[in-house]
């Protein structure tokens, strides 16, 4: 799928983030981030299916960070890659309030203040198409 048949705009993006399963907490770092889900990597599997929190946090050049975003999702995929796990995941239905936040956090990494990545093939594309 390429990224002119994908439904939301996708941000490259390495922002922290935290799940929240039960009461289990995996730490990992998002690789790209869009309206309707998420890439992270992380340390340790998740199931897919699983329905999850996720917090996601702005990190800032003077390392100083934003207010949590916390979304509820659910794992869509999960690969090995290397000595981790990418997996990608998609936002379960959003109230008002949590929509709203999430489009000032994807409009701050589209407002262009942030140096442009250049968009980078993944092996997951790779292998998915």
């Amino acid at each position: 799928m390429t990224q002119a048949q994908r439904e939301h705009r996708r941000y490259a993006h390495e922002a922290s983030i935290t799940f929240r399963v039960g009461n289990r907490l995996i730490a990992g770092r998002t690789q790209n981030v869009s309206r309707g889900g998420l890439c992270a990597t992380l340390a340790d599997p998740v199931a897919m299916g699983t329905e999850l929190d996720v917090d996601m946090v702005l990190v800032f050049e003077d390392d100083a960070q934003s207010e949590a975003l916390r979304l509820p999702a659910r794992i869509v995929w999960c690969t090995p890659l290397d000595d981790a796990h990418q997996v990608g995941l998609v936002f379960r239905s959003l109230d008002a309030e949590r929509s709203e936040y999430l489009s000032l956090f994807l409009r701050y990494l589209d407002d262009g203040s942030r140096r442009e990545k250049t968009p980078r093939e993944s092996e997951i594309d790779k292998r998915f198409g």
